[in-house]
Formats: C-alpha cells, structure tokens, sequence
C-alpha cells in the first residue's frame, strides 16, 4: 500500500535532516494519512478511504465529500476517487432534469 492521499495526492516527499553543525543527512517526509470513512449525501452510501489529515479538512471546508469531488481536478484524485466522482456528477445530473 503506497502512502499517497487518494484524494489530493500528498505524497511521501525527500530532504535532508540539518544538525548543528550543518550537516546534511536524506531523510523523508510522510504524510499523516489516516482510513477514513466519509458520507456521500447524494449517492447516499459511505466511502472508505485512505486520506491525510488535510484532506479531511479541505473535505470539510467544501462542504462534504460530493462539492470537494466536483471541485477537485482528476489529476490528484485516486482511480477509486475518480470513479466516485463520476457517479456524483452522473446522479447530480439526474437529479437536476
């Protein structure tokens, strides 16, 4: 299992650890991912997946899962992401006609 955010595609990133005396060792940057189940209001069914902290916010902050997909470009979102975000929009259009 990678550890990349399915849903705004936070990654593992590389740097270097600085001591005192300025000495340079690689170390790498994780992400604080945690499996989440979030709500679809209008699929009306729960998604469990595998998000960092951050992206539980920004979820939060759009207003929940369904406006953050239609918002979010498919280049960060995961197959899984992609394939929810497709059936939202899908039932978003029938419910408008």
């Amino acid at each position: 299992m990678s550890r990349v955010c399915e849903l705004i595609g936070k990654a593992v990133m590389s740097g270097n650890n600085v001591s005192h005396a300025l000495n340079r060792t690689r170390r790498k940057f994780r992400p604080n991912l945690i499996k989440a189940t979030l709500l679809s209001d209008i699929l009306g069914q729960s998604v469990s997946m595998r998000i960092s902290t951050s992206a539980l916010r920004t979820v939060e902050h759009n207003g929940g899962l369904d406006n953050f997909l239609v918002k979010a470009p498919d280049v960060n979102l995961s197959l899984k992401a992609r394939r929810l975000k497709k059936l939202v929009k899908k039932k978003r259009a029938e419910q408008a006609a």
